[in-house]
């Protein structure tokens, strides 16, 4: 597994007590595989996104990317972990409104301090997989809002994740084009063998994923896909 969460408990204060966000959440997902997470507003589902991203610590459970539990690590060994091994696309592109797609990605790769060369062909090739080969040059106001979605999805992967975490990706899409993200990001994780999680709303366009995963106040109530498993444990 290149994502594996454990007994997940995560509580907020609340006045005089503390809100439960997730409670005793397990979830595994294999490489080159998709799950969608699912829920109403509340239910739980961007908490679970940001313990996966190690951007939030739970107050109890491991959270496992590929091989390394993150349990103990420093701030900035935690930061190097999302560096090199999760890309996270998040809600909305915010793309920097003076650059190029290709130099959106390239930033990335000049984060982490890859030659200017190599991240200019990946870069390359990363558009291309995402079918904007032609609009490298494009700077976002030049693009439509799906196609700024799909360079959103690019600069996840320039550094090659294991681990890819979706937020909402259609929910300023129309339908055709959320359709076409989702398809898109299936047919990435098949590629480039990611364990991808994606957190939506939006259930019409789930038919490609390997899993869909049910979440109601904090917790997993159900899932469907390929293999039936039972309730409150995914592996």
């Amino acid at each position: 597994m290149s994502l594996r969460l454990t007994d997940i408990t995560l509580t907020y204060p609340d006045g005089d007590g503390r809100l439960t966000a997730l409670d005793r959440v397990t979830l595994d997902v294999p490489r080159a595989s998709l799950t969608a997470v699912v829920g109403p507003s509340g239910s739980g589902k961007s908490s679970l996104l940001a313990v996966a991203a190690t951007l939030v610590t739970p107050d109890s459970g491991t959270v496992t990317i590929d091989g390394t539990t993150t349990t103990g690590m420093t701030r900035g060994q935690l930061t190097d972990l999302r560096r090199h091994k999760i890309g996270i696309v998040f809600q909305q592109p915010n793309l920097l409104p003076s650059l190029t797609a290709a130099e959106q990605l390239q930033v990335m790769a000049h984060i982490d301090g890859r030659s200017p060369r190599k991240a200019r062909d990946r870069a390359e090739r990363l558009l291309d997989a995402v079918g904007l080969g032609g609009h490298a040059h494009r700077r976002p106001h030049q693009l439509s809002g799906g196609q700024r979605q799909r360079v959103n999805i690019a600069r996840a992967l320039m550094n090659d994740p294991t681990v890819l975490l979706v937020d909402e990706p259609t929910s300023a899409l129309d339908h055709e084009s959320g359709a076409a993200v989702v398809d898109l990001l299936t047919r990435l994780t098949r590629r480039g063998g990611t364990s991808t999680v994606v957190v939506t709303h939006d259930r019409t366009h789930l038919g490609t994923a390997d899993r869909v995963v049910e979440v109601h106040d904090g917790r997993i109530t159900g899932q469907h896909g390929a293999q039936v498993v039972p309730v409150g444990r995914i592996d």
